[in-house]
């Protein structure tokens, strides 16, 4: 369902032909962590003209296959909006591509809703995901299973992955705080 409203959204921006939006997400949407093949697209273009989301027109091209180019309709924009509105429930992994899509797609219709979604996902994020690597503990002791596991190297390699982790996640907070802060000046305006 998520692809539906990348589709609808980069819909409300322009008009695309399938292969079109596939460029598109395989270049400046590459960051949304969001990848399709162009059959899935296609799939996804005809069930939203059959649900009257979006219409096509035919682009004749000359020496190449003939091109459907799509545009929104009237309830196509009605759905998007909705969604966009709809409650935000932010995902237990931080830097979810959901999220991103949401911010993207969502707040691009409006900054109120774009502070809405970043708010909701920084308050989540601080509560659930800033555990220092100071605070991180693992078992005191493991017990190999197979003869080639050093517990002491086991243990090192757990705690360089768990400062990784810590230090994307503390980045993706400081992220989220910047932007809301240059959201909230926007809506303030």
């Amino acid at each position: 369902m998520q692809l539906d409203f990348v589709i609808l959204g980069a819909l409300a921006l322009r008009r695309f032909s399938g292969y079109d939006l596939r460029r598109w997400m395989e270049g400046p949407g590459r960051y949304l962590g969001y990848g399709v093949q162009l059959p899935q697209i296609y799939r996804r273009l005809g069930r939203l003209v059959e649900r009257g989301w979006i219409e096509f027109e035919v682009d004749p091209r000359e020496g190449r296959p003939d091109a459907k180019v799509y545009s929104l309709t009237e309830q196509g924009r009605a759905a998007l909006l909705e969604w966009a509105r709809s409650p935000f429930e932010p995902a237990p992994r931080p830097m979810d591509p959901d999220f991103k899509v949401r911010l993207l797609f969502a707040g691009q219709l409006d900054p109120e809703i774009a502070l809405d979604l970043v708010r909701t996902e920084l308050a989540y994020r601080l509560k659930h995901d800033a555990t220092a690597p100071s605070e991180f503990s693992l078992p005191d002791t493991y017990e190999p299973q197979i003869p080639e596991l050093d517990p002491e190297w086991a243990r090192e390699v757990h705690t360089m992955a768990h400062e990784q982790g810590y230090a994307s996640t503390a980045a993706y907070i400081a992220w989220l705080q910047l932007t809301q802060a240059r959201l909230q000046a926007r809506c303030n305006r």
